[in-house]
């Protein structure tokens, strides 16, 4: 495994592009590129680790998940709790 420098190039998911293209490390924080610049489209960025952002309608998908789970768990902690017979 090389190590990283400014200037060195990676494939990275662009924002505007909407695909994986070439960049440019632009900032570092330790060892790991933190900022990337598009070699196509000039955009900057946060490095994501060639991860596609979620779409909206996996986040409303999640949100709702959430949301049935806690419901779920309200329903469950309200519960009545039966009396101890002595």
């Amino acid at each position: 495994m090389f190590e990283l420098r400014l200037g060195d190039d990676l494939d990275d998911f662009c924002i505007k592009c909407k695909r994986i293209t070439k960049h440019v490390v632009v900032s570092m924080v330790g060892d790991k590129a933190a900022k990337v610049r598009c070699r196509s489209c000039y955009s900057e960025h946060d490095n994501r680790n060639q991860q596609a952002p979620p779409t909206k309608k996996e986040l409303k998908k999640a949100a709702e998940a959430a949301a049935e789970a806690a419901a779920a768990q309200a329903a469950s902690d309200s519960a009545p709790v039966p009396d101890p017979v002595d």
